[in-house]
C-alpha cells in the first residue's frame, strides 16, 4: 500500500502547536509503520511563514506546486483572523480533490472561507464557535465536540484537539493499536473520542478564591461515590449548610448540587469511554443505581450510557 500523503498549509500567523502536534502524530505512525504517511508542508509562493509566537517556519514546497494530497491539514492562529485570499482561493480549487481535508482549532475559518464547510457540520475553538455560525451561517457549527467528521472534512477544536484528530485519523488508517501506541509515546493521558466535550466540568466552572471551598472541589473530583450531599461537604469546608451553599455558588458559579452533578456525569462517561459495564460506572460515580445514570445521561446528553458506551469507547 503507497504511503499517504499528508500536507499541511503554513501562513503568517499559524499557531505552531496546531502545526506540529498532527505532524508528531503522522510521523509517529511513520515510525511505527514505515511506509505509512509522507508529511510535507506548503505555503503560498513556498516562502518561510512566522508563527503567532514568533517561530519561523520553512515549508517544503509552494502550493501552487503541490500535487493532490490525501490529506489536506490547515491550522488554526492568527493569521486566519483576515485569512489571505490566496491562500483562500488556493483551498477552494484543491480541496475537493485531496482525500480528506482537516483543520484545527480556527483553520476551520480558511475552510468556510473557502465553501468546503457549506452544508456540512463542523467544530473550532469554543471561543470562536459563536463567530464562525454568525459569519458562516451555511454551516452548522457544534459547540461542544473536540473535533466532529462530516463524510471526509474534519474539523476540531483549539490546538491540542488537533492532536486528537490526527490520531482517529491514524486508528482509521491502520487500527486502534497503532494510534494508542503513538498516543502513549506523546504521553498523553487519555486518547479523546471526538464526541467529547471541549470543556470539563472542573475547567468549564470557577476555581473557588478559598481553600476550602478548592479542597471541596478536589473532594467532589476524587470521590464522585462518597457523600456529596450539601451537609456533608459544608462539614468539610466547616460551614453551615446555607453558608456553604450561598459561598459555593458565589465563588464557583453554580450550585454544589448542580457541580456534583456534572462531575459525576464527566466522570461515568469517562469510565465508559475506556471500557467499563454500565452497572460498574454506575456505582463507582455515586448514582447507586444504573437507571438513576441512564436518567442523568438521558436529560443531559439524549442518550442512554450503553448508546454512548457503544460509540464513543476506546476499546
Amino acid at each position: 500500500m503507497a504511503a499517504k500523503r499528508v500536507l499541511v498549509v503554513l501562513f503568517d500567523g499559524v499557531q505552531s502547536l496546531d502545526v506540529t502536534g498532527p505532524v508528531e502524530v503522522f510521523a509517529g505512525a511513520e515510525t511505527a509503520r514505515p511506509g505509512s504517511y509522507t508529511i510535507h508542508t506548503g505555503s503560498i509562493g513556498g516562502v518561510m511563514v512566522r508563527t503567532s509566537s514568533g517561530l519561523r517556519l520553512h515549508p517544503d514546497l509552494d502550493l501552487a506546486g503541490a500535487d493532490p494530497t490525501d490529506l489536506l491539514i490547515v491550522p488554526g492562529g492568527a493569521g486566519t483572523r483576515t485569512g489571505d485570499p490566496r491562500l483562500v482561493d488556493w483551498l477552494r480549487t484543491a480541496g475537493p480533490g485531496a482525500g480528506r481535508v482537516a483543520s484545527v482549532c480556527t483553520g476551520a475559518f480558511l475552510l468556510a472561507g473557502a465553501g468546503l464547510l457549506d452544508g456540512r457540520r463542523a467544530t473550532t475553538h469554543w471561543r470562536y464557535t459563536n463567530t464562525l455560525a454568525r459569519r458562516f451561517p451555511q454551516v452548522t457549527v457544534d459547540t461542544e465536540p473536540i473535533f466532529v467528521r462530516d463524510g471526509d472534512v474534519w474539523t476540531s477544536a483549539g490546538v491540542t484537539a488537533g492532536i486528537d484528530l490526527a490520531l482517529a485519523v491514524v486508528e482509521e488508517d491502520h487500527g486502534r493499536d497503532v494510534a494508542l501506541e503513538i498516543a502513549r509515546h506523546l504521553v498523553m493521558f487519555v486518547r479523546r473520542p471526538g464526541g467529547q466535550r471541549q470543556f470539563s466540568a472542573q475547567l468549564e466552572a470557577q476555581v473557588a478564591s478559598r481553600d476550602p471551598l478548592r479542597e471541596v472541589q478536589r473532594h467532589i473530583a476524587e470521590h464522585p461515590s462518597g457523600d456529596l450531599t450539601v451537609d456533608a461537604l459544608a462539614r468539610l469546608a466547616n460551614l453551615s449548610p446555607r453558608q456553604f451553599s450561598r459561598a459555593f455558588a458565589a465563588e464557583v458559579g453554580t450550585p454544589p448540587g448542580r457541580y456534583v452533578d456534572r462531575v459525576r456525569l464527566e466522570t461515568a462517561r469517562r469510565h465508559l469511554e475506556d471500557g467499563a459495564f454500565v452497572e460498574d460506572a454506575a456505582r463507582a460515580c455515586g448514582y447507586g443505581t444504573s437507571e438513576a445514570m441512564r436518567r442523568a445521561f438521558i436529560r443531559t446528553l439524549g442518550v442512554t450510557p450503553t448508546d454512548y458506551k457503544e460509540r464513543f469507547s476506546c476499546r
